[in-house]
């Protein structure tokens, strides 16, 4: 496992997280004190990491590290460039502005082309993009068009290597060392922040860290070719209004489940579901029993058998009910039937309006700690191989995910 931008921020907390979890870690920064400091914290017990001091907005010396590299699992791209203060169309004479480019974009295809070699069959590759992709921020420079362009960078190469698994990751706001120090000096007023942020809470470089252990594991296959936004919601909520903070403390990470599985009448995703569950242990009772120790995930197949045009209508009872059995911190992941190109043209709003429902109510349950997702499933993918992304998604190390509406398979 390779991960660049490793000595802070998002890269030094998932560069922890996957070496408790068995991984050995090719550490690569600039900052060759801070790699260091990363290094006096590794975990007792895992593997030590190699390190590398890379300015990786070099290309010779990225083809140098591609040459030096053991053989590879997986890929993390994290490095990056935030700049700010200036119009997109500033000229930048300092040159600011080419180095942003060259670490948020370019440095990134240079870094598979020169790790090529060295990829394992079905190796996975992990692009950081960030939610400024998918909106623009005025006022900071070319960030922005960066991660819109790297984010089409991962669906392209996912198409041009399908043997690979390529997705990117899009954070919204998170509390690294940068967004800390912006709020200590007044910089920042972190309630305007959380107002936006439907989970009523900032993301904490831990939630990314959880993210990336999954996306760099062979469970991540299903998502080839796409982005994962883990951002509380912000991206999907519009409006004017404040949102209200959450009163609920994040859940320890390694929370167990409660799952439970509804409505699913498909005899494949039945005995795969049926197996997760199995792997859980028991079941501790109904979605209505408090269980202080395990994570309520329900899982509701009720749409995988609506009749074309009434996908709205059946989704709308689920929500009630889910939202009536639990008060808050839980959460509820629809599964959705594949998309049918000889859907009538008077009908094909269906489903975009469950979409949409899945935003809504994303944004008004946050602060609850109530999450909401879909997946929509797909005719040549075998249920069983959704489980691990179906675990990842319905629990709680991916607290922070909600209002997405994922798709399955290439």
């Amino acid at each position: 496992m390779l991960i660049t931008g490793a000595a802070g921020g998002i890269g030094r907390a998932a560069a922890l997280r996957l070496a408790r979890e068995g991984w050995r870690c090719v550490l690569v920064d600039a900052d060759a004190a801070a790699l260091e400091r990363l290094e006096g914290d590794w975990p007792a017990m895992a593997s030590r990491p190699l390190s590398r001091v890379v300015d990786l907005t070099d290309a010779d010396r990225i083809d140098a590290l591609g040459r030096w590299v053991p053989e590879l699992d997986a890929l993390i791209n994290n490095a990056g460039l935030s700049a700010g203060g200036a119009e997109a169309t500033a000229g930048q004479a300092d040159g600011s502005a080419a180095r942003l480019l060259a670490l948020n974009l370019a440095a990134p295809a240079r870094m598979v082309q020169a790790c090529a070699s060295r990829l394992r069959p079905g190796a996975r590759i992990v692009n950081l993009a960030s939610g400024a992709g998918l909106r623009a921020i005025p006022w900071r420079g070319l960030y922005s068009p960066s991660k819109a362009g790297l984010i089409a960078q991962t669906r392209a190469l996912a198409r041009a290597r399908p043997a690979w698994t390529v997705t990117a990751l899009a954070p919204g706001f998170v509390r690294t060392e940068l967004v800390q120090r912006l709020i200590d000096s007044g910089r920042l007023d972190p309630a305007q922040a959380v107002s936006k942020i439907p989970m009523g809470r900032m993301a904490e470089p831990e939630d990314m860290a959880e993210a990336l252990c999954f996306l760099a594991s062979p469970g991540a296959r299903p998502l080839s070719g796409q982005l994962l936004v883990l951002d509380g919601g912000s991206s999907v909520c519009g409006g004017s209004q404040p949102l209200p903070a959450t009163a609920h403390a994040p859940l320890p990470f390694d929370a167990k489940h409660r799952p439970q599985v509804d409505a699913v009448s498909s005899p494949h995703w039945r005995e795969a579901l049926d197996a997760w569950m199995h792997s859980h242990g028991p079941a501790t009772g109904g979605r209505d029993v408090a269980d202080a120790d395990r994570y309520p995930a329900v899982v509701d197949g009720s749409l995988l058998a609506a009749a074309p045009g009434t996908l709205l209508e059946t989704a709308l009872p689920v929500a009630r009910h889910f939202a009536a059995c639990h008060a808050s911190l839980a959460s509820l992941t629809l599964l959705l039937p594949p998309a049918s190109p000889d859907t009538a043209w008077e009908l094909a709003g269906d489903a975009e309006a469950v979409r949409m429902l899945v935003a809504t109510l994303a944004a008004e349950w946050g602060a609850r700690g109530l999450r909401i997702n879909a997946l929509a499933t797909a005719d040549d993918l075998p249920p069983a191989d959704c489980l691990p992304l179906l675990d990842y998604l319905s629990g709680a190390r991916a607290q922070f995910l909600t209002g997405q509406a994922l798709m399955l398979g290439p």
